[in-house]
């Protein structure tokens, strides 16, 4: 089993989170939260921020305990064996490997209006010289990447930084400059959309999926040190962090439009082809501040794509460790780092890069990524049961009612991600299945069958609530607005009590962490 170095610190784990959660994103969540929620999308942001929170702290006591690469892919092979983790990883490294290409794309957009000749001025698509320029991008993520786990972790710190320091001196700016109170209770009231508005803005707004980054922790942990303490607190620290920078600029943000931009209401907030940060920041005078925004536009997509390659690696390691992916992929190079599964992820971001349309990418993005949070909390409950009496560094009380609670809210993840997301996550996983089936030609016997069967109805089930629901392109809009959400949280109770029963049995688990060796030596629990 290749080694990797624990060369990431408390403050490189953090960072990590925080720059894969704080990406191009506030540029534009604070306009689409209001729209959906008026001055009450504060308390969509709180809302997104808590159920974040609880879906993390069930991977921190995982990856605390069993601190390997790649955990969304390689901690179901420990609970439920193989498929499942096939399953899970797959849609995650299909997920990552969109990602370089989406905030590439994202860094030429912002770029544009400096450099026109990248993109075709009729059809908007990348020119030759663009794509030139894009590959380039991609190709340097890869080398700081390759350079070494540490070198990675200075360079995002110092991308972080810039990250956190722009929308936080914005925030500053603009509640100095100009605040109206009275924008919080006009037009309308506070909360002009009532309880569906609150809950739209946490689920179409962009709030929820703005705290998705702090999977990075999770799959860099078999480089961190002393995980025991610096994974659990990295992910805390880096949702409560994050979650005051975002509530932070919406207050800014609410406080400083014109009353005249809210003439149409909320719902009607709209500044053309203005992005609304911009435009806030030229109606109250602050011009110069242009520039930087434009920095912080080209550094967050920036960061993201850096981190995501670096988590992808992991990903592609943990798959061939679980015997889906070539056993190449874990050599590891000087520098300790597995650069042949960088390099197939580069080779694969540059396939899709050429040959998928941008929106279509963008969608699978999503879809991909968003079903392996299910892992989560189903795994935490199912290794409670498998090792009892191992420490932890990390207790989560009320562990199974935290578990279903989280899975709740990870398929409600997956259920907001619209109907138009979801058949495509239907397409990828059935492409990974005829591709386990011929990994494993032969020796089927090897399959761990039983402990996956709960997944075929988990995923017709949430496919079936996804087409009849509300959202997403094709959607039917058959089941109302929230009798949506009661009928996803329903079924995801019947579904979990399912999955954890049908955990792996401890003869086959306890074969499994042998062949591996994952677990750290014991050591005293600290709680939590």
């Amino acid at each position: 089993m290749a080694i990797l170095k624990r060369d990431i610190g408390l403050v490189g784990l953090t960072f990590i989170s925080v720059g894969g959660i704080i990406g191009s994103g506030w540029l534009f969540g604070p306009m689409l939260a209001v729209q959906h929620a008026g001055p009450a999308a504060i308390l969509s942001w709180i809302i997104g921020a808590v159920a974040m929170f609880i879906l993390a702290i069930t991977f921190a006591e995982i990856s605390a305990m069993l601190p390997i690469p790649g955990g969304i892919a390689r901690v179901p092979h420990f609970s439920h064996g193989n498929i499942v983790s096939m399953a899970m990883g797959w849609t995650a490294w299909i997920g990552y490997n969109t990602t370089a290409p989406i905030e590439v794309e994202a860094m030429l957009k912002y770029l544009a209006p400096y450099a026109p000749w990248l993109h075709n001025a009729e059809t908007g698509d990348l020119t030759g010289a663009g794509i030139l320029v894009a590959l380039f991008f991609m190709l340097v993520f890869v080398a700081i990447n390759a350079l070494g786990v540490k070198f990675f972790a200075r360079v995002n710190a110092v991308l972080t930084w810039a990250k956190l320091a722009i929308p936080v001196g914005l925030t500053v700016l603009l509640i100095a400059t100009r605040f109206e109170s009275s924008n919080f209770t006009s037009p309308d009231g506070f909360a002009p959309y009532g309880v569906q508005g609150i809950m739209a803005a946490v689920s179409t707004g962009g709030v929820i999926f703005s705290f998705i980054g702090f999977r990075h922790v999770v799959d860099m942990a078999g480089e961190v040190r002393n995980p025991k303490f610096a994974i659990p607190t990295a992910l805390i620290l880096s949702i409560v962090l994050c979650a005051a920078i975002y509530l932070g600029l919406q207050v800014a943000f609410i406080g400083a439009l014109d009353a005249n931009m809210l003439r149409q209401g909320w719902a009607g907030l709209n500044f053309g082809g203005q992005g609304p940060l911009d435009a806030v920041i030229m109606s109250v005078g602050l011009v110069w501040f242009l520039s930087l925004l434009n920095v912080g536009s080209v550094i967050g997509p920036f960061g993201n794509g850096l981190v995501a390659t670096g988590s992808n690696a992991r990903i592609a390691m943990a798959l061939s460790q679980n015997g889906f992916l070539p056993k190449r992929l874990q050599v590891l190079s000087a520098f300790g780092v597995p650069l042949w599964a960088l390099a197939l992820n580069f080779l694969i971001g540059i396939l899709f890069l050429l040959t998928v349309p941008f929106t279509t990418v963008i969608a699978l993005n999503g879809a991909a990524i968003v079903l392996s949070f299910a892992v989560g909390p189903i795994a935490v409950v199912c290794l409670r049961d498998l090792l009892p009496d191992h420490p932890r560094s990390i207790r989560i009380p009320a562990v199974r009612l935290t578990g279903v609670t989280a899975f709740a809210i990870a398929t409600l993840i997956v259920y907001w991600s619209g109907w138009d997301t979801v058949w495509r996550l239907a397409i990828a996983l059935i492409v990974g299945l005829v591709l386990l089936l011929v990994r494993f030609r032969g020796r089927l016997d090897e399959m761990d069958v039983t402990e996956a069967l709960w997944l075929l109805p988990y995923f017709i089930g949430i496919g079936m609530i996804s087409y009849l629901g509300q959202f997403g392109d094709g959607a039917l809009q058959q089941i109302p607005f929230g009798w949506d959400i009661v009928l996803c949280v329903l079924f995801s109770v019947v579904i979990f009590v399912l999955a954890v029963r049908s955990a792996l049995p401890a003869r086959k688990f306890n074969r499994y962490i042998a062949e591996e060796e994952v677990l750290d030596p014991a050591k005293p629990v600290i709680g939590f």
